[in-house]
């Protein structure tokens, strides 16, 4: 029978051949194979080998020190393909800098592309990335200048009179996994990490273009002591194996915590009163974007923003029970963390696959997402994607889950750059403008297009602490403004295009501007029937 070599974290990095295409697999900290890329690292700086590496990643595996931070070295790397580098700011340098050819693919199509490939499938085709930066004929996903010669790696084609993106599979030399207990027979479980992830499409890819699959576990037990439906990977599959030598430190669940059995499902921790959240920008953006909910709604949250506040709020105003979250690396229900540990929940009722969530997130849609937004323009485009050229942060889910919810609310302050508000009686106190336009003539990159949105009737709404808008047909409507302010000295002059203004103009909610305490938001989403 076919089964692993037991090496250690050096002898794993002494596989790696130069030029070689390495996928690790991992989300922000969890199930980063620490031991693993530490040893990669230490022998690039040591003997400059392994060089000339492409790293591809479905979502961002960083928590701005560790994860793949490891291969952020000129040199090291020639190629990198992946969703999200918000938390790698090596990475972004070097892609800003033009010092590695960079392209951005979806998360979700990322992490069905291994499922693609493992099947031998000519690539992924989707709708999903059409009128986006990755679609070829606006920018093909590449990141920077130094790219934009370079080959395409996604194309569009037609079928049936319709056009689709076709992802190009891209053939794998090591996959670098995580999991907790390994058996002499190398099977591989993953009982304690807080996301199950695209580990086996992942490992499956691998193996179809003839790579070598390295894994590092926690614990080594006897052969047999895993139960069957446990194993995540059999052995078969994995060339080499290295046990964790320092678990504290390299094999930790998530950057926060060593190790918390509620983040993984194993226990349920008693309910814990959650404190106020402070009143704030925003606060208030999170309590106005929230009155777009229904009961029963199904609902994800993006980075930014709504990461931060839609929880909290939701616990404040006792709607935990009406509404289910959903957080894109497979969590349902549960309290989601945010930051550097974004993507894991505490006392979450379900965790699927990560490559399975996005089947829901692309196909029947969620019913309302939350995320951030950048830039917006005229046509109700969006770029959540590259905010300047020294922050080329990628598309994460954001492409994926926005293409097909049923309805979009994208949540940021006005203005950017030093805004600073109060809240008194009701109303909104501007104190200090913010210097950065939101609302433009021009996107760096279109992360969201408002154009086909609106063709195929998706609902859209553009929630700010002073203005709502909405995206209709003829372009993005104001239809609603904070009590307090002036729309033209506040409004129309902060923004480089004359939006639509309702006929049927509105003021915001006064109790959204309330320091404390529900403001009836219950009443307001039960209203919703």
């Amino acid at each position: 029978m076919r089964k692993p070599v037991f090496i250690s974290g050096a002898e794993a990095a002494e596989m790696i051949q130069d030029n070689s295409t390495i996928l690790p697999v991992s989300m922000t900290l969890v199930s980063a194979a620490e031991t693993i890329l530490k040893e990669i690292e230490r022998r690039f700086l040591e003997t400059g080998s392994p060089r000339g590496l492409t790293i591809l990643h479905s979502c961002g595996q960083s928590d701005r020190d560790r994860g793949i931070q490891h291969f952020a070295h000129e040199h090291m790397i020639a190629r990198v393909v992946g969703g999200h580098w918000g938390l790698q700011p090596k990475m972004m340098e070097l892609i800003a800098n033009n010092r590695v050819l960079a392209y951005c693919f979806p998360q979700g199509q990322f992490a069905q592309l291994f499922r693609s490939m493992a099947g031998g499938e000519p690539g992924k085709i989707t709708k999903v990335g059409l009128g986006t930066f990755i679609d070829p004929r606006i920018d093909g996903g590449k990141m920077n200048e130094v790219t934009k010669n370079a080959p395409n790696l996604v194309e569009t084609i037609e079928i049936n009179g319709e056009l689709y993106m076709w992802y190009k599979p891209i053939p794998i030399d090591y996959c670098i996994i995580r999991g907790t207990y390994i058996d002499e027979l190398g099977n591989l479980s993953t009982e304690e990490e807080a996301m199950s992830l695209e580990v086996w499409g992942a490992v499956m890819a691998c193996k179809k273009y003839g790579g070598s699959v390295i894994a590092q576990a926690k614990y080594k037990v006897k052969s047999g002591s895993i139960h069957c439906k446990q194993v995540t990977v059999p052995g078969v599959f994995i060339d080499a194996a290295v046990i964790c030598p320092n678990p504290e430190e390299d094999h930790r669940q998530t950057h926060s915590f060593i190790f918390d059995p509620a983040y993984c499902g194993n226990i349920k921790k008693p309910g814990e009163k959650s404190d106020t959240l402070a009143m704030s920008l925003r606060k208030v953006i999170g309590r106005r974007a929230l009155c777009e909910l229904h009961t029963d709604d199904i609902l994800n949250v993006g980075t930014g923003i709504p990461n931060d506040v839609v929880g909290p709020i939701l616990a404040e105003e006792s709607l935990e029970e009406e509404v289910t979250i959903t957080v894109e690396s497979g969590v349902y229900g549960g309290i989601p963390m945010g930051g550097v540990d974004f993507g894991i929940a505490k006392n979450q009722f379900a965790l699927v696959r990560h490559d399975d969530q996005f089947d829901f997130y692309n196909g029947a849609g969620v019913d309302v997402t939350f995320m951030g937004a950048g830039e917006v323009d005229a046509s109700g485009n969006v770029n959540a994607t590259k905010l300047g050229a020294s922050k080329p942060t990628g598309a994460g889910g954001f492409i994926d889950i926005t293409t097909n919810a049923k309805h979009v609310v994208f949540c940021s302050s006005f203005t950017g750059g030093g805004l600073n508000c109060s809240f008194e009686d009701g109303k909104l106190h501007i104190n200090q403008e913010g210097h950065i336009i939101k609302f433009v003539n021009q996107l760096q990159q279109i992360s969201y297009n408002g154009k086909n949105a609106v063709t195929k009737g998706q609902k859209m709404h553009y929630v700010t602490e002073r203005a709502v808008f909405e995206l209709r047909p003829e372009g993005l409507t104001l239809i609603e403004i904070a009590p307090g302010v002036d729309l033209q000295e506040n409004i129309l002059n902060r923004m480089e295009f004359a939006p639509a203004i309702s006929t049927g103009l509105k003021e915001m909610n006064p109790a959204i501007f309330q320091e404390s305490g529900p403001f009836g938001l219950k009443e307001i989403i039960c209203g919703h029937i």
